[in-house]
């Protein structure tokens, strides 16, 4: 598909933008010569919350050099960066009125189950009352926009029945994260039938890719592997899961973007096939031969996953997901050793 087409001249503005998600998905459309935008309040995963936070955060200095290289990869693109809590409706209507985008891409969560169960309120109010705040504004505005995109979670399934889910599959979610998304979902199409508002629902999976911080199971395997930790396994190895390399994600946003078939859908877009975390642990010993391995407990909360199928957003709008692990894992691999030489592999931070 050529996404320069459809996207050039579009105005977009990703709440939410500055993350491990948002700030790939804004320089992607930014060379495709889109006019991005983004708001954000840097407090949830970012800069904020790793300088200001009194908890001890594992590998502060390393994810703040991240957080760094992200802003400068905005500015070095140009792309305007609004610091604006999205909870403050009042400044968050004032910001968007002036940028008048034709499409909203809401990114801002605690996108973290659990630190979701462990603060439920913060949750909630970076959640449900940031994606009310978005949809009280996109009401009315049927004459600019034309989008808006919420990203929910694969979270929302809770258990996978069969190991595998599609779009159609009974939403059962289990504990405060994947019950928000869910909420939030309702809250979308609730909108759309009374409001008219047209929108796309992304659910993602078990994320990894450059500049991640929100510490999901492979940005935590490769860290402990490349400065020599114990990789820790929750369970027994077999829990699967559908690893999606962050390249793959963008380009199924960017699908959903550009076809009019995406319009009022819900999407799972991931890689599409399910990997053990035993196998996920054989591909990173290609790139760290030498790591060991520690078996804990599993999570009680964590529910029983796998695959989700992609078959709707192949066959509607396109996707074609490129990166299984052995690609996916050696490309992240490659960029931690390439761009942070401070860490030496079975080494401390220098």
């Amino acid at each position: 598909m050529n996404f320069q087409k459809k996207l050039q001249g579009k105005k977009i503005t990703l709440i939410g933008g500055a993350g491990f998600i948002g700030h790939n998905l804004a320089l992607k459309l930014a060379s495709l010569g889109a006019v991005v935008s983004i708001i954000d309040g840097l407090q949830i995963n970012s800069l904020l919350y790793l300088y200001q936070t009194n908890f001890h955060i594992i590998n502060r200095e390393l994810y703040i050099k991240f957080i760094d290289e992200r802003l400068t990869l905005l500015s070095d693109n140009n792309i305007p960066l609004y610091v604006q809590d999205a909870r403050d409706c009042v400044k968050l209507f004032r910001i968007l009125d002036e940028i008048k985008p034709s499409i909203v891409v809401l990114l801002a969560a605690v996108s973290h189950a659990n630190r979701s169960n462990k603060d439920p309120y913060t949750t909630f109010d970076h959640s449900l009352r940031t994606l009310e705040n978005t949809l009280a504004w996109c009401r009315g505005k049927s004459n600019c926009l034309s989008q808006f995109v919420y990203f929910s979670s694969s979270m929302v399934y809770g258990n996978f029945t069969g190991g595998i889910v599609s779009e159609e599959s009974i939403c059962k979610p289990i504990g405060i994260y994947g019950a928000l998304k869910f909420a939030g979902e309702k809250m979308v199409i609730a909108n759309n039938q009374v409001f008219d508002i047209p929108y796309t629902i992304i659910r993602p999976t078990a994320l990894y890719g450059e500049r991640c911080i929100s510490r999901r199971v492979v940005q935590i395997f490769a860290e402990n592997a490349i400065i020599g930790k114990p990789v820790q396994v929750n369970g027994d190895g077999t829990d699967r899961l559908d690893f999606t390399y962050i390249d793959d994600l963008v380009q199924g946003v960017l699908c959903s973007l550009s076809n009019i078939n995406a319009t009022n859908e819900i999407f799972n877009i991931a890689y599409g096939s399910s990997r053990s975390l035993s196998e996920l642990i054989s591909v990173i010993k290609q790139n760290f031969p030498e790591i060991n391995v520690e078996y804990l407990p599993k999570d009680r909360l964590k529910p029983d996953r796998g695959t989700l199928s992609v078959e709707k957003a192949k066959q509607l709008i396109g996707y074609q997901p490129q990166y299984p692990i052995e690609l996916g894992i050696a490309r992240y691999s490659n960029w931690y050793k390439e761009k942070y030489k401070y860490l030496t592999p079975f080494g401390a931070m220098a």
